[in-house]
């Protein structure tokens, strides 16, 4: 038996004979840390009885069971409802909602019957009960602990026996017997494996509460993640009250759902209809707005286009966007110069969308163009009219990912008129829309009076 020192990276594995500050590998600062490489020989060990490989036909298929939250848009996410021995890691900006929503789940759960022990790392007992007051979450069968150190907390789960187990947050845990600081990548990768171990072995579902990074990313070693069943990430501006839950890895259920929220005075409420937030208030149709349907999930969702285009007041005009991808904003402007003739070179372009929605996919090129141009000639698009389409930039107009859908939802809402790609071309779309806004607006034409006889 041969023992070499090494250093190896705690992120992606990668060894190097000397510490080095970067990892060459993911290009990861600080998390390179020097390591005992034992090099020994695996005896192949035998099989236990009833582990024996059997052939893939012979096996039977069981849907894993689940129990609701009480949560009907977290149960949406998570594919039906909770699975018991399922770890899942909820990760979200500081103040975004994830310890409220949580503490929501545990009432509802305690509400059910269930044992839940709600343990915090970050705030004390009597910050809790104040939220849970707050809330309306005081239940006899929610037990609460403060703890950070990782042996007291799995002698919590095994006094306690819950049937549900929530940890805000993984990275203030700490593990005695490792010498790094509690979040760094050795401390979250030891805790995560200890209590995702202790949930499998005792078969009760764990919620992990995790910190994000700079740019958006799970906070801690790539391992993380790997772990866990379920990456759920809770994400919203903080202008608005809204709040989307989107899980990116789901090993019982799919990816693509969205869970709606709200966030009051008095918690965190459901949004099973979003349809009415992205729309703005207003009777009459305005010039310079017009209406998309964007996909959240599986969930169309109507949403408002809003622009404003004035005579620039500097040499080099202003673009400015609010809830819409910068770089798509001017693909659409270049397109509207060279196939509909419009001149915006020497003129200020605003866009924006109602509600503080964000719309980053393809589908809201053509409402997009069809409100510059709106703005442009400063007339109010037809009235219930909604524009689905994708703009390429030799001016045609392609079909949207789940077109059949949003435009069944348009429908459902009332708007009578759905302009996408059947129209063929931007050149086509834009004076078309125009010229029936400006039918709309035009006064109906007097009657004669009938002189009396």
């Amino acid at each position: 038996m041969a023992k070499a020192p090494a250093f190896r990276c705690s992120e992606c594995g990668w060894t190097t004979l000397k510490w080095v500050g970067r990892c060459g590998e993911c290009q990861q600062w600080g998390t390179v840390e020097e390591v005992g490489a034992t090099v020994t020989r695996i005896r192949p060990a035998s099989v236990p009885a009833g582990r024996a490989a059997r052939p893939i036909t012979e096996l039977q298929t069981t849907d894993a069971p689940r129990w609701p939250s009480g949560i009907s848009e977290f149960d949406r996410v998570l594919g039906g409802g909770i699975v018991p021995g399922a770890v899942v890691l909820c990760s979200g900006e500081p103040g975004v909602g994830k310890s409220t929503l949580l503490l929501a789940v545990a009432a509802k759960a305690a509400a059910a019957g269930r044992r839940v022990l709600y343990i915090s790392g970050e705030e004390s007992l009597a910050q809790v009960r104040l939220r849970a007051e707050r809330t309306g979450a005081l239940e006899p069968q929610l037990y609460l602990a403060s703890e950070t150190d990782l042996a007291t907390i799995l002698g919590q789960l095994a006094e306690t026996q819950p049937e549900l187990v929530i940890v805000d947050s993984v990275q203030t845990v700490a593990n005695a017997d490792n010498d790094g600081l509690a979040g760094g990548p050795s401390q979250v990768r030891d805790v995560a494996a200890a209590l995702t171990r202790a949930a499998k072995e005792a078969d009760v579902p764990l919620l992990l509460v995790g910190h994000v990074t700079k740019d958006g990313s799970v906070a801690g070693p790539r391992l993380l993640e790997h772990l866990v069943d379920v990456v759920a990430h809770f994400d919203g501006d903080r202008q608005t009250a809204l709040r989307f839950v989107r899980a990116s890895k789901n090993r019982f259920g799919p990816t693509d759902e969205v869970g709606c929220f709200e966030m009051t005075g008095d918690g965190i409420l459901e949004v099973p209809d979003p349809s009415g937030l992205f729309l703005s208030r207003s009777t009459t149709p305005l010039a310079g707005t017009c209406v998309t349907v964007a996909l959240e999930g599986r969930r169309a969702i109507p949403v408002e286009v809003q622009a404003l285009v004035v005579p620039a007041s500097t040499p080099q005009p202003r673009r400015v966007v609010n809830g819409v991808d910068a770089s798509r904003v001017a693909m659409v402007l270049a397109v509207l110069e060279r196939h509909t003739g419009l001149q915006l070179g020497g003129t200020d372009v605003y866009v924006s969308t109602v509600g503080g929605i964000k719309l980053t996919e393809p589908g809201a090129d053509l409402a997009i163009a069809l409100a510059i141009a709106s703005a442009h000639h400063n007339v109010a698009l037809p009235r219930r009219l909604a524009a689905i389409g994708e703009i390429s930039l030799a001016g045609e107009i392609r079909a949207a990912s789940a077109a059949k859908r949003r435009a069944q939802e348009a429908r459902r809402l009332g708007y009578a008129k759905v302009v996408d790609d059947a129209v063929g071309l931007v050149r086509n779309a834009i004076p078309e829309a125009i010229s029936q806004g400006r039918r709309e607006a035009a006064p109906a034409p007097r009657l004669a009076a009938v002189p009396e006889f």
